[in-house]
């Protein structure tokens, strides 16, 4: 037998097997004792059992472990391999436990998981973020923009003052250089006019002494009675003007004066009492004009109404039951008026005015059912009505018995509309009310206890007898009764008409006083302004002409009669001319001095005003000077700026700064309204970490 080590390996596998067998059998008999002698004396190897032996074996072949051992030994005899994938996984891999591989792989894989989770979320705030903080930033830069604006808008008084006070500066330097110019110019003017009235003080001397103060003294006389005779030619002129508007001459002589004035007094007189008749009678038209008006007005609303309707009621009566059932929302047709439901008969038609005065009260009297007089009476009772209302309770109920008339009774003349829900109402109160004996004698009459003539004159029981003639008998513009009105609206138009003519009548007698009473009134202020003229002297100006006259050859006899007069008379005139130049020039240059210092007083004013809103400036105004200088381009373009504009173009830039602060505001307030809604949408989409910061803009730190 060969040495283990160069045998192959399927021997020395069958011998390890053979050996092992043979040591698990020490036991079994001497013969086996006696071999594990024999083979140690030979230099063989003996182990007790097997897996020390294996772990030899695996040495000496380079084994690294049991496993494959094992898949070497599968391999000498590939026939007992079944599964190749149960065959791999028990020979081919380590073993270990799988569970709590796995567990470890879930919980690994888990926090994978939640970190991935983590870093998207952590991207999408980020996405979401970097907007918003731009925008808060931008919001930021925008607020602070804005603040600076206002604080510009702050400093613009200020600053403008400061711009206005260099330009008043320099105006008050040209004005200071305009007034030593009129100053210079005014004092040589004045030395000039000091020189030339010497001269003429001496010139003047010289006539004097040639006989000019006569001359000089002529010359004022003319003047002054020149001057008299104007003022007195022009009151002649309207003297006469307004004495020949009365139709008169105007006076030629103070007697002529005096008689006319004594005229003008009593016509003065005459006058105004003519002007106060006038006043009475135009008063006394004026007033029947209006009442005539009036009149009309009323017929004309009275005809409308009567043409509406085909009772005979007037419409103030119609107007209040019209009234009374709107407020109790019924119908008028409910609540008749008596005098709409009868009328006097055809064939008593003699008697038809007698009737209607004695029935005029009742005819007005309302109907009212008895279902609707609990309403009525509480509405008429409550309510102020602003006139006379007579109603009856209409009580329903079974027809009575009609009392015996008298042969000639009145209720025999009256006719009581047949379809009208009231006939036995109405039938039986006329035959109580108005059972009158209609008499056409007065011994009828003074026999009957109750009786109207056909006059109208009317006998009650207790010898009470009335008769009221206010208004005509036959006068059916104030008849009430009957169910038809076409008889009371001509009536009424005829009336109208008659009216209207009078009123024409009056209104022509009315303008023609009013032209008389202006003529009159015109009188009156000629004969007042006549009034102002007490004396014939103040109009007489001939006299003075003559004087004028007089003294003007006076004159001129004592210049022609000496050559240096002449000569004198005109250096004086030439001098005078000069002078009155001289005047005038030194007039204007003081006039513009004056000017010239009022404009130096006022911009001094303006410099103290300026100067006093640079003092009530806060000192951190300045710091915006330079950029209200660079806005001011922006602002007003290239205006040249001038004292009289500051203020206008400091209004216009005020306004440019709102405007342009205004249009900042709502950019701003779009930017802080997307600001607050991407807040809302990060805190919807995050509650748990936003769960303690606000939606606003100032939260935006957070």
């Amino acid at each position: 037998m060969k040495d283990a080590q160069g045998q192959p390996a399927r021997f020395f596998a069958a011998c390890e097997r053979d050996l092992a067998i043979a040591a698990d059998f020490t036991g079994f008999g001497p013969e086996i004792g006696n071999l594990r002698k024999r083979l140690r004396g030979a230099g063989v190897e003996i182990f007790d059992s097997f897996p020390p032996y294996g772990a030899w074996f695996r040495r000496r072949l380079g084994i690294d472990n049991e496993q494959a051992l094992d898949l070497f030994l599968q391999t000498v005899s590939l026939k007992s391999v079944g599964n190749l994938t149960d065959f791999v996984r028990s020979h081919m891999l380590e073993p270990f436990e799988v569970a709590p591989r796995i567990s470890a792989l879930i919980g690994h894989f888990d926090d994978l998981n939640r970190a991935h989770e983590a870093v998207l979320k952590a991207k999408r705030q980020v996405e979401l973020l970097e907007p918003l903080v731009a925008d808060c930033d931008r919001h930021e830069e925008r607020q602070e923009a804005i603040g600076q604006l206002r604080l510009c808008r702050e400093a613009l008084r200020p600053w403008f003052a400061g711009l206005k006070l260099e330009l008043l500066a320099k105006r008050l330097a040209a004005l200071d250089a305009e007034l030593a110019r009129h100053n210079a110019r005014v004092a040589g003017l004045e030395e000039l006019r000091r020189a030339q009235q010497g001269q003429e003080r001496e010139l003047r001397r010289s006539i004097a002494e040639n006989g000019g103060d006569r001359i000089a003294r002529i010359e004022e006389e003319i003047r002054t009675k020149e001057e008299q005779q104007r003022q007195r030619r022009q009151k002649a002129d309207r003297y006469a003007e307004l004495v020949r508007t009365l139709g008169m001459q105007p006076a030629e002589d103070q007697g002529a004066f005096l008689v006319q004035d004594r005229q003008c007094t009593d016509l003065r007189e005459e006058t105004a009492e003519a002007e106060v008749g006038l006043q009475n009678a135009l008063n006394e038209a004026g007033v029947e004009f209006s009442r005539g008006r009036e009149e009309h007005e009323l017929l004309t609303v009275e005809i409308v109404g009567l043409k509406s309707r085909r009772s005979n009621i007037d419409e103030k009566q119609v107007a209040m039951r019209r009234l009374v059932c709107q407020a109790l929302q019924l119908s008028e047709e409910e609540m008749p008026f008596a005098g709409e439901l009868i009328q006097v008969r055809e064939t008593e038609s003699d008697w038809e005015g007698a009737i209607e005065r004695l029935l005029h009260n009742f005819g007005l009297s309302l109907l009212v059912p008895d279902r609707h007089y609990t309403g009525v009476a509480d509405w008429v009772d409550r309510t102020h009505l602003k006139g006379r209302l007579v109603y009856f309770r209409v009580r329903e109920g079974g027809r009575a018995d009609l009392p015996v008339l008298h042969p000639d009774s009145l209720a025999g003349k009256i006719a009581v509309k047949p379809d009208s829900p009231y006939y036995d109402w109405l039938e039986r109160v006329i035959a109580q009310r108005f059972d009158v004996a209609c008499c056409r004698s007065q011994e009828q009459f003074r026999r009957e206890t109750r009786a109207i003539t056909m006059a109208g004159q009317i006998k009650a029981p207790g010898e009470r007898h009335e008769k009221d003639d206010r208004h005509r008998l036959d006068d059916r513009s104030r008849y009430v009764l009957g169910w038809s009105n076409r008889a009371k609206i001509a009536a009424l138009e005829e009336k109208a008409g008659r009216l209207a003519e009078r009123l024409g009548e009056t209104g022509d007698q009315v303008a023609a006083l009013q032209n008389e009473q202006k003529a009159v009134q015109r009188r009156l202020e000629i004969l007042s302004k006549l009034d102002e003229y007490r004396d014939f002297f103040e109009v007489d100006w001939r006299p003075l002409a003559v004087a004028v006259a007089r003294l003007t050859a006076e004159k001129a006899q004592l210049e022609d009669a000496s050559d240096i007069l002449k000569t004198l008379a005109g250096q004086l005139e030439e001098l005078a001319g000069a002078l009155a130049e001289t005047e005038r020039q030194l007039e204007e240059d003081k006039d513009r001095r004056s000017k010239t210092e009022q404009k130096k007083s006022d911009a001094e004013g303006l410099i103290k005003g300026s100067r006093d809103l640079l003092a009530e400036a806060t000192p951190g105004h300045s710091d915006y000077f330079n950029q209200l200088a660079d806005l001011r381009v922006e602002a007003l373009g290239t205006q040249q700026l001038s004292v009289e504009s500051c203020d206008n173009r400091e209004r216009e830039m005020r306004d440019w700064l709102q405007a342009k602060i205004d249009a900042e505001d709502k950019k701003l307030s779009r930017l802080r309204d997307r600001i607050i809604d991407a807040m809302r949408s990060f805190s919807t989409s995050y509650p748990l970490e936003t769960q303690e910061v606000d939606v606003a803009v100032e939260a935006a730190g957070d």
